[in-house]
């Protein structure tokens, strides 16, 4: 996500140079075409009253498409704000409702700092492998242009998950995990399981301590959920793709209206000595058009990793801090900082 309050020039010519370059030079051709055919005693100007309608219409498209992507931007980024509320939620739980000893006998039920820190780390392995599952690439995401992609280089998928979901996992859960189609299911059950165990075996909650933490863990499926809908429900394509299709129609339209603008609005003896007016000009609504509908294009799906999504790197971070500066623990990583103002 792109957190600085001015994008620099420098990012907008990286994505936008190759589409400016191939607007100068269709809208320079289209000039020298006019004027041969000119020549010619042919007029192939279009009149600007059908043009204007046609970016009129592409407009109020372009915008309809962007506000549903954003819907879905921030849809997501509410979900993530939830899963970081209940993920504090959580640790406060772990931290309050697991008792020492049992309340008959007065003996040491378990050990009770490693079974915290065994559904806290459980915990922290779930959001990291949340994240990684939820920036898979899918059937209908790889098509988002290079032009919006993340500014950083991606490591291998099975190098994330041993770096950030195998260090909170003992090895032999770590490794059962990986072998389903959704190990975050799998994370949660194993949490379920383990509170059974603390409940019925080890007495070291009791059993309203035991359904306020499952209502927790369903808030988890519930919010994993909501973005498996956002990650697995492709933007309706056929907003997605006439919206890019009207963009491009009027794009290369333009210029043919523009030089019948500017020749007939010079009176001179040269009657043609505004028409290269036509290059700027063109070019310039060509790229608010452009840019525009690539704005939706970039924020239709907010799970890729790219530069305008969903923070879920730091989001994950700040969680695992929180969480582990709860079990008293001083050896922390460090917060995700913007890198060329984009969180990751």
């Amino acid at each position: 996500m792109y957190v600085l309050r001015k994008i620099s020039p420098i990012i907008i010519l990286r994505f936008a140079w190759k589409h400016i370059i191939f607007f100068l030079l269709w809208s320079t051709a289209a000039v020298f075409v006019f004027h041969y055919f000119d020549h010619e005693g042919v007029n192939i100007a279009i009149p600007f009253l059908p043009l204007s309608t046609i970016g009129i219409a592409v407009s109020f498209y372009i915008g309809f498409k962007n506000n549903s992507a954003y819907d879905r931007f921030w849809e997501a980024r509410k979900i993530w704000g939830g899963i970081v509320n209940y993920s504090r939620t959580w640790g406060n739980h772990v931290h309050s409702f697991i008792s020492e000893v049992n309340a008959d006998s007065g003996k040491m039920n378990c050990d009770v700092v490693n079974e915290q820190q065994q559904l806290i780390y459980r915990h922290i392995a779930w959001l990291y492998a949340l994240k990684l599952q939820l920036r898979r690439p899918s059937s209908f995401s790889i098509k988002i242009k290079k032009s919006v992609r993340s500014l950083s280089e991606g490591q291998p998928e099975r190098k994330h998950w041993n770096e950030e979901v195998m260090p909170f996992l003992d090895l032999e859960e770590y490794q059962e995990i990986v072998k389903y189609a959704n190990p975050c299911t799998q994370l949660v059950r194993n949490q379920g399981a383990a509170l059974q165990d603390l409940a019925e075996k080890h007495k070291a909650i009791n059993e309203f301590r035991f359904m306020e933490m499952m209502r927790v863990q369903e808030e988890f499926y519930n919010l994993q959920g909501k973005c498996e809908r956002i990650k697995n429900t492709p933007f309706p394509r056929q907003y997605a793709y006439f919206s890019s299709i009207f963009t491009w129609i009027f794009i290369l339209l333009l210029p043919y209206g523009l030089v019948g603008l500017f020749v007939g609005m010079d009176t001179g003896a040269d009657a043609h000595s505004l028409m290269w007016l036509t290059v700027p000009f063109s070019t310039l609504i060509s790229w608010i058009f452009y840019t525009m509908e690539v704005v939706g294009d970039s924020s239709e799906d907010p799970f890729e990793g790219f530069i305008n999504d969903v923070p879920m790197t730091a989001l994950c971070r700040t969680i695992e801090i929180d969480l582990r500066e709860m079990l008293g623990e001083t050896d922390l990583p460090q917060k995700i900082v913007p890198e060329n103002g984009i969180l990751m």
